[in-house]
C-alpha cells in the first residue's frame, strides 16, 4: 500500500531524514521506535504532506499512485489520516460541525444522518453528546486530545492510519481507550503506522501484530518483530547501537 524510496527531506535548510527506505502492505501494522530527534515525527508529517518539510530525494508512492508533491487534502482523500502528536485548538468550530462536515465531504453523507453515528462512537471514546458541542480541542487535556484524534480516525476508517505519539501526554486510562481502538482499526483492515519513542502504548497491543523499525539519524537502521520491544525498554536505544556496531 504505501512505498517509501530513498525518501530525503529537509526543513529550514537541515537535512533531518536521510534516505529512509520503507513498505508497508494492505492491513499490515508498523511501529517507528528511536530515540529524540531520530526523524520519526517528520516521516510521519512527510507522508501525511506537512508543507514545512521539502522532499529532496526519493518518492512516496500510495497504491500504486505516486504522491510525493501531491498537497495534504488530496493524500487525505486517497485514505491517509494522521493522528497528530500536538493536535491544534480551533476557535469557533464545534466538533459536531467539523466532524459532520469531515463525513460529509468523504464520505457523502447527509449532515443530519451522521449526527447519531457520531454521537454513538464518540461515547465508546468516553465523550458524552454534550461534548461535542464545544470547539475543537479548546481546553482539552492530553487524553482528550488524542482521543478526539482517534475519533476521527474511527469514523473515517482510513486505508492508512498514521498515529505520531498517540502515547505523549495521555493518562493511563485514555492511554488503554486509545490503544483498543487503535487495535479495532487495525482489525477492520486499516494499514497502521504507529510513531513511539517509548513502549508505553504497545504494552496494550499483541506483539505479533506488528513490526518494529528503528531510527537514528534520519534513516531506519533496524527492523525487528514487536518482541524487539521488550529489548528496546530494557537496555534503551544506546546500548542496542552499541551492541550491533551502529
Amino acid at each position: 500500500m504505501l512505498q517509501i524510496q530513498d525518501l530525503v527531506v529537509t526543513a529550514e535548510n537541515k537535512e533531518i531524514l536521510k534516505g529512509v527506505n520503507l513498505n508497508i502492505g494492505n492491513g499490515e501494522f508498523h511501529v517507528i521506535m528511536g530515540p529524540n530527534g531520530s526523524g520519526k515525527s517528520t516521516l510521519a508529517l512527510t507522508i501525511a504532506g506537512y508543507p514545512k518539510y521539502n522532499i529532496r530525494g526519493g518518492k512516496i508512492i500510495f497504491n500504486g499512485s505516486e504522491i510525493t508533491n501531491l498537497p495534504p487534502n488530496e493524500r487525505v482523500k486517497k485514505g491517509i489520516l494522521i493522528a497528530f502528536q500536538h493536535p491544534e485548538e480551533v476557535e469557533g468550530v464545534r466538533i459536531i460541525e467539523f466532524l459532520q462536515q469531515v463525513l460529509h465531504e468523504l464520505k457523502g453523507i447527509d449532515l443530519a444522518e451522521v449526527y447519531d453515528l457520531i454521537v454513538k462512537k464518540a461515547e465508546e471514546l468516553w465523550f458524552k453528546e454534550e461534548d461535542l458541542h464545544r470547539y475543537v480541542n479548546v481546553g482539552f487535556s492530553g487524553g482528550e486530545r488524542k482521543r478526539l484524534e482517534l475519533l476521527q480516525a474511527v469514523l473515517i476508517e482510513p486505508k492508512l492510519l498514521i498515529l505520531d505519539e498517540p502515547d505523549s501526554g495521555v493518562d493511563v486510562d485514555s492511554l488503554s481507550v486509545i490503544s483498543r481502538k487503535i487495535e479495532e482499526l487495525h482489525q477492520k483492515g486499516t494499514s497502521t503506522l504507529l510513531i513511539t519513542h517509548y513502549g508505553r502504548i504497545l504494552q496494550h497491543l499483541d506483539p505479533s501484530s506488528f513490526q518494529v523499525h528503528v531510527m537514528k539519524n534520519g534513516k531506519i537502521v533496524m527492523s525487528r518483530s514487536g518482541e524487539f520491544v521488550k529489548e528496546i525498554e530494557e537496555k534503551g536505544f544506546q546500548k542496542i547501537f552499541e551492541e550491533v556496531g551502529i
